[in-house]
């Protein structure tokens, strides 16, 4: 997946944030952003790569935002993958 086209999916996913009341307060505590700083980071690949991160913690998560918006599920992690910090880890 190229890079845009990652950071297209990954402003769906903050905009569909925004519309779940129980998860938007949660994604704002765990990364301490406020409602400013949604508006102004928005363009911002490394934040982005923070939403699909928080998304990622929880399966349920992303199966809610991909039967919403109508992507296969697996394209959440192949976004991830395409931001930045978003490649594999060695551990050897």
């Amino acid at each position: 997946m190229r890079q845009e086209t990652a950071e297209t999916l990954a402003v769906q996913a903050l905009g569909w944030l925004a519309g779940e009341d129980d998860l938007l307060g949660v994604f704002m505590g765990a990364t301490g952003v406020g409602v400013d700083d949604l508006r102004a980071r928005v363009g911002d690949p490394d934040f982005l790569a923070s939403v699909l991160d928080f998304l990622l913690m929880d399966d349920a998560w992303v199966v809610r935002f991909c039967d919403t918006v109508g992507h296969p599920y697996e394209t959440v992690m192949q976004a991830r993958a395409a931001l930045p910090g978003g490649g594999q880890v060695h551990w050897t």
